[in-house]
C-alpha cells in the first residue's frame, strides 16, 4: 500500500508553521504497515490543490489530506477534492448539531460559514472531531482511498489514532502492522553506532535497522511487519539480544526517551540526588533535567558559575586554580574537578556534575573553541574529570556538553563509569 501526505496551506509555504503533521502521520502510517512514499505541501489555491490530487492519484493508493477543513473561504480541501471527483458536498447533521449547540451556549449567532464545518464530500464516511468542530472526511473512489483531516495538531492526531486509523484498518483489511523498537544510545557518535552494527545493518533483511542522530543521542530503529507484537517480539528477539550486547555501554534505554528522562528515573529509583555546577552551558543540563515530570524528588539545584567570582563564592573554587601565574584557569581539569565538589557541599547531594569550557565563537584563556571539562563528585569518593573536544558551533557544543555530561551521570549510576 503506497501512501501520499498532502499538506495543505499557504502559511506552511511561507514557513509560518512547521509541517509537524506529516511527520506524526508518517509514524502511524508506518504502524499501519503502509508506506509513505511522498509528501506534499500544497497552498490554498482549488485549482493547484486539484492538480497535487491528479499527481499523487497516479502514484499512491491512499492520499491522506491534512488542513483545508476549516469554516473561511480559503479552507478548500473538501471543495477542491469533491470538485475532482465530479461529487456534491452534503451536510454532516450530527456535526452540525454539535456546532449549533456550542454557539447556542456561548450565547452567540450561528453565521453561515460556520456550517462549512459539518460538510462531507458526497458519500464520505464522517470521522469524528472530539477536541474542535471540523468533521472529517474518508472516502474510497475509482480505486483510490482518501482520509481528509483537520490542520490544527491537536484535532488532526485524536481523529487520525481514532477513527481515521480504524477506517483504514477494515477499508484495507490491513493485517500485519509495522511493529518497532527505538533503542537510544548516548556516549557515541552515529557513524561510530553504524560501524558497532555494520554487519547487522548490512545483511538485514527482516528485522530492519536504521540509526538516526540529533544532538548528543543516537537512535536505532529496528523494525518488523506482523500480525500481533507477539509475533513481532519473536522475529525482532535475536536481534534485539546481539544489539544489547555489543553496546551495553551506550545503551541506555529500549524506547524513544531522552537521557535526562532515564538519568531522573535511575536516581528516582536508587533515592539518590543530584546538582549541577554549570559555565559554559549556563543552567542547560538544568533545564533539561526539570523538563522530566517528577524530576524535583531528584535534582536539588545548580549554580551557573558563569564569572571566576561565582565560582569562587558560591563553589569554593580557590583563587589559584582561576587566576595568577601557574593557574590552570576556568577551564581545566583541576577547575571541574573543585566544582563539582563545591556542588556537592552547597546542596548536599549524593553526587554533583561540573561542566567547564569554552563554547566559543573565540578562543578563551588562550585555549581552544570547543575544549570542555567535565566534573563528578560522589559522596566518600574523590571528584572525578572528564576532558572534550567537541566541535560545531556555540549552541551545538553547550549542547553536546550537555548531553555528555548526562552520560556521565548515567555511567556513575549504572555503574559503568
Amino acid at each position: 500500500m503506497r501512501a501520499e501526505i498532502v499538506a495543505v496551506g499557504t502559511e506552511l509555504l511561507l514557513g509560518q508553521i512547521v509541517n509537524t503533521n506529516a511527520q506524526y502521520l508518517s509514524r502511524g502510517l508506518a504502524e499501519l504497515g503502509i508506506d509513505v512514499y511522498y509528501q506534499t505541501v500544497v497552498g490554498d489555491n482549488e485549482e493547484r490543490l486539484k492538480q497535487a490530487i491528479a499527481i499523487a492519484r497516479g502514484r499512491a493508493d491512499l492520499i491522506v489530506f491534512t488542513g483545508g477543513l476549516g469554516p473561511t473561504m480559503d479552507d478548500l480541501t473538501r471543495d477542491a477534492l469533491a470538485a475532482y471527483l465530479g461529487r456534491g458536498i452534503e451536510m454532516h447533521e450530527p456535526t452540525l448539531a454539535k456546532i449549533e449547540d456550542m454557539f447556542s451556549g456561548r450565547s452567540a449567532e450561528l453565521i453561515e460559514i460556520n456550517r462549512r464545518q459539518a460538510m462531507l464530500v458526497a458519500g464520505a464516511t464522517p470521522l469524528r472531531n472530539d477536541t474542535g468542530l471540523a468533521v472529517g472526511n474518508a472516502l474510497t473512489a475509482d480505486g483510490t482511498h482518501y482520509l481528509l483531516l483537520p490542520g490544527p495538531p491537536r484535532e488532526m492526531k485524536p481523529m487520525f489514532d481514532n477513527d481515521g486509523s480504524a477506517w483504514l484498518r477494515e477499508k484495507l483489511g490491513l493485517a500485519d502492522a509495522l511493529h518497532s523498537v527505538v533503542l537510544k544510545f548516548a556516549g557515541i557518535g552515529e557513524s561510530a553506532l553504524e560501524e558497532l552494527y555494520i554487519d547487522l545493518i548490512r545483511a538485514q533483511t527482516d528485522p530492519t535497522l536504521a540509526t538516526y542522530a540529533k544532538e548528543g543521542e543516537v537512535a536505532l530503529r529496528v523494525s518488523t511487519k506482523a500480525a500481533d507484537a507477539e509475533a513481532a517480539a519473536r522475529r525482532m528477539g535475536p536481534a534485539l539480544q546481539e544489539i544489547r550486547s555489543r553496546g551495553e555501554r551506550y545503551l541506555y534505554a529500549e524506547q524513544d526517551v531522552g537521557l535526562e528522562t532515564e538519568v531522573v528515573r535511575l536516581l528516582t529509583e536508587q533515592r539518590r540526588t543530584v546538582a549541577l555546577a554549570e559555565s559554559c552551558t549556563g543552567g542547560m543540563v538544568a533545564a533539561m533535567l526539570t523538563t522530566v515530570p517528577g524530576s524535583a524528588d531528584a535534582f536539588l539545584g545548580g549554580v551557573v558559575s558563569y564569572s571566576n567570582g561565582v565560582k569562587r563564592q558560591l563553589l569554593g573554587v580557590p583563587e589559584a586554580l582561576l587566576e595568577g601565574e601557574g593557574a590552570p584557569g576556568a577551564v581545566s581539569e583541576e577547575t571541574a574537578r573543585a566544582m563539582a565538589e563545591g556542588a556537592l557541599k552547597a546542596a548536599g547531594s549524593d553526587l554533583a556534575v561540573s561542566i567547564t569550557g569554552v563554547a566559543g565563537p573565540a578562543a578563551s584563556e588562550g585555549k581552544p573553541v570547543g575544549l570542555v571539562y567535565l566534573g563528578i563528585a560522589q559522596r566518600g569518593q574523590p571528584a572525578r574529570a572528564e576532558k572534550l573536544q567537541l566541535s560545531g558551533d556555540r549552541e551545538g557544543i553547550r549542547i553536546r556538553a550537555s548531553k555528555r555530561a548526562l552520560y556521565l551521570l548515567w555511567l556513575t549510576l549504572t555503574g559503568r563509569g
